[in-house]
C-alpha cells in the first residue's frame, strides 16, 4: 500500500534582536541579549515540540484510516464469501449456479459507503469483464466503475487485495472469485474503496493543528519575552549597576526582592560590593598612613642635609642620623612588601615540623634582643604542618614587642601548648600590659597602643599586622590576654593539623 502526501511544514524565521554593537576584543562578534537566547532556545523547542505533535497525529490519524478501510474491505469480502457459501437464489430457492445471477443478487442487497465501490465483474481477464453495479455516485474524479483499465487489471491480478496507483486518485481494493465447478474462475466480486476524502479529512487535521501550534508558538513567544524581561530585570541591574561602579563610589546597592536564584545573585553582589568598598577603604587608609609614616623621615632627612655645617663633628652626627633615618624607611619599606606577599597563596610554605624544636630556636634568637631575664615556658613535643621560617619571624617579632615595652632584668616567657585541636605559641612579659580600648586596634596597620603600654620604639606600627598576617596564613589567629602578676600575652592560636608525639611539657 502506497500513501502519497504533500504537507507544508511550516518555516519559522527566528529573528534575534541584538543589543547595540558592542564588539569584544578578542573576537570583535556582536553580544546576544540572554533575553534573547532564552527566546530563541524556548522557540526553538516549542516549534520542534509542536511540529513533533502534529506529525505524530497525522500519523496515527493516517494509520487509523488504513485500518478502518482494510476492516471495512474484509468485512464486505466475508460478507459475499458467506453469502455465495450459505445463499439461495429466491426463484428457484436453491442454490446459485451461475455467477452473474449470485453477483446481482447480493449486489441488489448491499448498500455502499460514500466513498465505496461494490462491483461484480464477469467474463475472462482478455476478453475484458463485464461489470455488475448498483448506480452509486462517487465524489471522486474517477469512479472503478468508469476505468476498464483499472477494472481489469484488478480482475487479472492474482492476488486477493491491493492498491492501485492511478493518476486520477489511489484505490484500495480486495475481491473474492467465484469459481464453477471443473472451470477456472470467470466472476469475482470487487470491494474499492477511494480513500481521497478519508486523506484530506486528516491533512485537514493536520493543517488546523499546525495553525493551532503557530497561534500557540506566538503567545508563547510573547508570554516568555514578558516573563523573561521580568525574570532578568535585576541582572540588568547589575549590569547597569557594575557599569556605574567607579573606585571613588561603591556605595551603590542592588536592591533584593525575593527568593529566588536572582535575589541570590543580587545578595551576591552587595556582598562583593561591601567586600570592594572595605577593601578600597583599607587601600586607601594604608596608602594614607605609609605616606604619612615615610614623610616624616624623608622631611627629617631633609632638614639635617639643608643645615648640615663644614665642622666634621656636626657632619658626623648628621650622617648617623640621616642613616638611622634611612634605616627606619628601609625597614617599613621592607614590612610593607611583606604585608602586600601575605595576600598571595604562596606567602606560607607548610611542612612536618617539631614544634618543640621551633619553640627551642624561637628561646635562644629571642634571648639576644635585650637584658631581660629569658624563661623557656612550656613546649609541646609534637609535629605539626606549619611555616617554621613565618612562625619564627612572628614569635621573634612578639619578642621584640616584649622587649620594647618591659624594662632590663623583668621576666619575659617563651612556650608552646596545645589546647583542644588548637596549637598555641605564645610570648608573656611582665610589662604595664595593654589597655582593653587598645586591643582592637594595636593589631592594624600603623597603630600603636598608648603610653601606657610603654614607651614607643623605632618601629612604624607594623609588626604586630605582620604577626597577624602570619596567623591568618596558617588558618590561625593572634589571641592577646592579660599574664598573670601583670603584663601581656600574645599567643599564635594555629589550626595546624599534627601528630602528637606525647604529652606536652
Amino acid at each position: 500500500m502506497t500513501t502519497t502526501t504533500t504537507a507544508g511544514a511550516p518555516e519559522t524565521t527566528d529573528r534575534a534582536t541584538t543589543t547595540a554593537p558592542a564588539p569584544t576584543a578578542d573576537t570583535g562578534r556582536r553580544r546576544v541579549a540572554a533575553r534573547v537566547r532564552i527566546l530563541l532556545w524556548l522557540l526553538l523547542v516549542m516549534a520542534l515540540a509542536l511540529a513533533a505533535v502534529a506529525m505524530t497525529t497525522r500519523s496515527f490519524l493516517l494509520r487509523d484510516v488504513d485500518h478502518r478501510i482494510n476492516r471495512l474491505l474484509t468485512q464486505e469480502t466475508g460478507e459475499f464469501a458467506n453469502f455465495e457459501e450459505r445463499g439461495g437464489d429466491p426463484r428457484t430457492g436453491r442454490p446459485f449456479t451461475d455467477a452473474d445471477r449470485l453477483l446481482t443478487v447480493f449486489l441488489e442487497r448491499q448498500y455502499p459507503d460514500a466513498d465505496e465501490e461494490l462491483i461484480g465483474l464477469v467474463g475472462r481477464a482478455g476478453t475484458g469483464p463485464r461489470q455488475i453495479r448498483q448506480p452509486h455516485d462517487l465524489p471522486v474524479a474517477l469512479p472503478l466503475h468508469e476505468d476498464p483499465a483499472a477494472r481489469a487489471r484488478i480482475f487479472g491480478s492474482p492476488d486477493s487485495s491491493g492498491v492501485l496507483d492511478r493518476p486520477q486518485g489511489e484505490i484500495r481494493w480486495a475481491k473474492v472469485t467465484v469459481a464453477q465447478p471443473g472451470r477456472a474462475p470467470d466472476a469475482a466480486f470487487v470491494v474499492a474503496f477511494h480513500p481521497e476524502r478519508e486523506q484530506a479529512r486528516v491533512n485537514s487535521v493536520f493543517r488546523t493543528l499546525l495553525v493551532i501550534s503557530g497561534v500557540a508558538l506566538l503567545l508563547t513567544v510573547g508570554i516568555a519575552w514578558a516573563v523573561a524581561g521580568r525574570i532578568l530585570k535585576p541582572v540588568r541591574v547589575v549590569r547597569a549597576a557594575a557599569a556605574q561602579l567607579t573606585e571613588q563610589d561603591l556605595t551603590r546597592r542592588i536592591p533584593v526582592h525575593g527568593h529566588d536564584d536572582i535575589a541570590a545573585l543580587a545578595e551576591t553582589f552587595n556582598g562583593m560590593l561591601d567586600r570592594l568598598e572595605r577593601a578600597f577603604a583599607a587601600q586607601r587608609e594604608f596608602v594614607d598612613d605609609a605616606g604619612h609614616e615615610l614623610r616624616t623621615p624623608i622631611t627629617i632627612v631633609r632638614g639635617h642635609l639643608e643645615v648640615m655645617g663644614d665642622d666634621p663633628a656636626e657632619r658626623e652626627e648628621t650622617v648617623r642620623l640621616v642613616t638611622d633615618e634611612l634605616d627606619r624607611m628601609s625597614r617599613i619599606v621592607e614590612d610593607l612588601l611583606l604585608l602586600a606577599k601575605a595576600e598571595r597563596p604562596d606567602f606560607v610554605a607548610p611542612e612536618p615540623f617539631q614544634v618543640a624544636e621551633l619553640t627551642a630556636d624561637v628561646y635562644v634568637k629571642a634571648r639576644t634582643l635585650g637584658d631581660r631575664d629569658w624563661r623557656l615556658d612550656g613546649v609541646a613535643d609534637l609535629e605539626a604542618e606549619l611555616d617554621p621560617q613565618r612562625i619564627t619571624q612572628a614569635m621573634v617579632q612578639l619578642a621584640q614587642n616584649a622587649v620594647q615595652h618591659t624594662t632590663p632584668g623583668q621576666t619575659i616567657r617563651i612556650g608552646s601548648r596545645t589546647d583542644g585541636p588548637d596549637l598555641e605559641l605564645y610570648v608573656a612579659d611582665s610589662g604595664p600590659g595593654v589597655q582593653p580600648q587598645d586591643a582592637e586596634v594595636i593589631f592594624e596597620r600603623f597603630r600603636r597602643g598608648t603610653a601606657r603600654r610603654g614607651a614607643r620604639g623605632s618601629g612604624a606600627g607594623l609588626g604586630l599586622s605582620i604577626v597577624k598576617a602570619i596567623a591568618e596564613g596558617h588558618r590561625g589567629r593572634v589571641r592577646l590576654h592579660g599574664t598573670p602578676g601583670g603584663g601581656a600575652t600574645f599567643a599564635l592560636v594555629l589550626n595546624a593539623p599534627r601528630d602528637p608525639e606525647g604529652d606536652p611539657t
